[in-house]
C-alpha cells in the first residue's frame, strides 16, 4: 500500500516572476511611508524595474518542463501539481507582465501629481502577480486565488480617481457584479469538487468519466457555473455590462491594463478548466462558448458602431466596445477546440498577443490626446497628422491592425488563424457571423482613422508627450510593426504552447 506524501516540493525558480512582482509590491508600500513627497517617482521607476526583473526571470523557464507545490516525490509524476511553468504559463506571463510594463509607463506622470503614488503601483504590482499566477494554476482553488488576486486590486484601482464621483461609481459596480460572478464560480467549484472529491485540474478530467448517474447534473450545472467568473472576466455576453462605464471611470492606463492584463486572465482560466478539467464535457461548454462568442463580437460591434464622435468619452466607450467585440473573436478558438482538438488553443494565444500590443497601443495614444482633450472625444484626434504625425501613424497603424487589415499584417494574419480554428472544427456558422462581424468593425475603425489624417478645425493642438508615454506608445509600435513583418513568429510561438 501507497502513500501520498503530503510534503510539498517546492521550485523556487518556477514561482520566481509572479513572486519578485509581489515582493516589489510589498516593498513600495513600505517604501511610501518614508520616501519624501518630492522623490515619490522612484517608487514608479521601481516598480518598472521589478516588472523588467520578472520578464528577465521568464528566460530561464523558457524550457516549459518545470512543476512544483506536488502532492508527490516522483518527478515524472506531475497530475497532482499545484503549479506548472509549462510554455503556455510563460507566454501568458510575459503577456501579464507586458501589458503591466507598459500601463506602468503611462501612468508615470499621473502618479507624480493626479494619483496616490504608492497605493497605485502597489496595487498594480499585486493586481499583475495575481493574474501571473493564474496561467501557472493547475487546481481550482489556486485558480479562483488567483484570479481575486488579480481581482481585488483593480477595483482600487478604478476607483483610484479621488473625489472624482465617476470613477467611484465605475469602480462600485465593477466590485459588485465581479463578486457576484465569483460567487457563482465558487459554487461551481464546490460542485464539481463534491462529484470528483479533488480539486487538481487533471485529476479532475481523469474521474469525471466516471462520475455516478446520479451525479451527473450536479457535475454538469457545477462545469458550467465554474465558467461564469472567468466569462466575467472576459467580458464576454451577457457578462459585459460593466466595461463602458469602467473604462471611462478608471484612469486611462488602468482601462489599457483591464483590457489586456484582464482579458489574459479570463480567457486563461476558460481555457484551463474547459480544455484541461472538463474536455470530457465538451458538449456543455462547446455550444455554449460558440454562442456567447457569436453574441460577443455582434453587441461588441453593434454597440461600437453606434458611437457617436463628438460625445464625450466617445474614443474611450469605442475603444470598450471594440474590446468586448475581439473578446468574441478570442472565444471562438477555445469553442472550437471542443469540436476537434486542442491544437485551436495556439490561434487564441496568438490573437491574445496581437490584441496586447496593439490595444495598449490605442490606449496609450488616448492617454496621450486626454492630457489636451480631457473628454476624449473620436472629435478631438481630427487634424492628429497635421500636429503629431508620429502619433497619427502609429494609432492608424493600431487601429488597422485591430481592423485586420494591411499594414496591420498581425492582426489580419490573427484574424485568418482565428477563423481557420472555425472551419476547421465544422462551425461554419460561427464562422459566417464572424464574416460579417469583421465588416462591420472595418467600418468603425477605418472611420476613426480617417479623422486622424483630416484637415484640422480651427487652430491646431498641439499634444505634448511626456517621456514615459512616448516610450510606451513606441514599444507598442515596435513590436507591432516587428510582428507585422514577421507574423509566422507569434502564430508559431502560440502554436508551441499546447499542454
Amino acid at each position: 500500500m501507497t502513500t501520498t506524501n503530503l510534503v510539498q516540493s517546492v521550485d523556487w525558480l518556477a514561482i520566481a516572476p509572479p513572486t519578485l512582482t509581489a515582493v516589489v509590491a510589498l516593498a513600495v508600500l513600505v517604501a511610501d511611508l518614508f520616501v519624501p513627497a518630492r522623490h515619490k517617482r522612484l517608487l514608479g521607476w521601481t516598480a518598472i524595474a521589478g516588472l523588467v526583473a520578472s520578464i528577465a526571470l521568464l528566460v530561464p523557464l523558457r524550457a516549459g518542463d518545470r512543476s512544483t507545490f506536488c502532492l508527490t516525490t516522483d518527478p515524472a509524476a506531475t497530475a497532482a501539481c499545484s503549479y506548472t511553468a509549462d510554455r503556455f504559463t510563460l507566454v501568458i506571463q510575459f503577456l501579464v507582465f507586458g501589458g503591466a510594463l507598459l500601463a506602468a509607463l503611462l501612468s508615470l506622470p499621473d502618479t507624480r501629481d493626479k494619483l496616490p503614488a504608492g497605493e497605485f503601483w502597489f496595487l498594480l504590482l499585486s493586481s499583475a502577480a495575481g493574474a501571473a499566477l493564474l496561467p501557472a494554476s493547475r487546481d481550482l482553488a489556486t485558480l479562483v486565488v488567483a484570479l481575486e488576486v488579480a481581482s481585488l486590486p483593480a477595483f482600487a484601482l478604478v476607483g483610484m480617481r479621488r473625489g472624482d464621483r465617476q470613477s467611484s461609481e465605475a469602480a462600485l459596480k465593477f466590485f459588485l457584479s465581479s463578486v457576484a460572478a465569483t460567487a457563482v464560480t465558487l459554487l461551481g467549484v464546490s460542485f464539481v469538487y463534491g462529484a470528483t472529491g479533488t480539486l487538481h485540474l487533471t485529476e479532475i478530467a481523469q474521474r469525471l468519466d466516471d462520475v455516478p448517474g446520479q451525479l451527473e447534473t450536479l457535475t454538469q450545472v457545477g462545469v458550467a457555473l465554474t465558467l461564469v467568473g472567468f466569462a466575467f472576466k472576459t467580458a464576454a455576453v451577457p457578462f459585459h455590462f460593466w466595461v463602458p462605464d469602467t473604462y471611462i471611470g478608471a484612469p486611462l492606463p488602468v482601462a489599457g491594463y483591464l483590457s489586456v492584463v484582464g482579458k489574459a486572465v479570463g480567457f486563461t482560466g476558460l481555457i484551463l478548466v474547459t480544455v484541461v478539467a472538463f474536455p470530457s464535457y465538451a458538449d456543455v461548454w462547446g455550444p455554449a462558448l460558440a454562442v456567447l462568442a457569436a453574441l460577443t463580437m455582434t453587441v461588441g460591434n453593434v454597440a461600437a458602431l453606434r458611437q457617436v464622435s463628438t460625445r464625450a468619452w466617445s474614443a474611450v466607450r469605442l475603444l470598450a466596445w471594440s474590446s468586448v467585440a475581439q473578446a468574441g473573436y478570442l472565444l471562438v478558438p477555445i469553442a472550437a477546440a471542443a469540436y476537434s482538438s486542442d491544437d485551436q488553443i495556439g490561434a487564441t494565444v496568438a490573437y491574445a498577443l496581437m490584441y496586447a500590443v496593439v490595444n495598449l497601443g490605442a490606449f496609450a495614444v488616448a492617454a496621450l490626446v486626454s492630457r489636451t482633450h480631457p473628454e476624449n472625444r473620436i472629435a478631438d484626434y481630427r487634424g492628429l497628422y497635421a500636429t503629431s504625425p508620429l502619433t497619427a501613424l502609429t494609432m492608424g497603424f493600431f487601429l488597422l491592425n485591430l481592423a485586420g487589415l494591411p499594414p496591420g499584417i498581425i492582426g489580419l494574419f490573427a484574424k485568418v488563424t482565428v477563423f481557420s480554428a472555425a472551419v476547421d472544427a465544422g462551425l461554419g456558422w460561427l464562422a459566417v457571423i464572424m464574416g460579417i462581424n469583421v465588416v462591420i468593425g472595418l467600418y468603425y475603425y477605418l472611420r476613426w482613422t480617417a479623422v486622424l489624417f483630416r484637415a484640422p478645425e480651427g487652430e491646431p493642438v498641439r499634444h505634448k508627450a511626456p517621456a514615459a508615454v512616448t516610450v510606451a506608445i513606441g514599444l507598442a509600435a515596435v513590436v507591432g510593426v516587428v510582428l507585422s513583418g514577421y507574423p509566422q513568429f507569434a502564430l508559431r510561438f502560440a502554436a508551441d504552447t499546447l499542454f
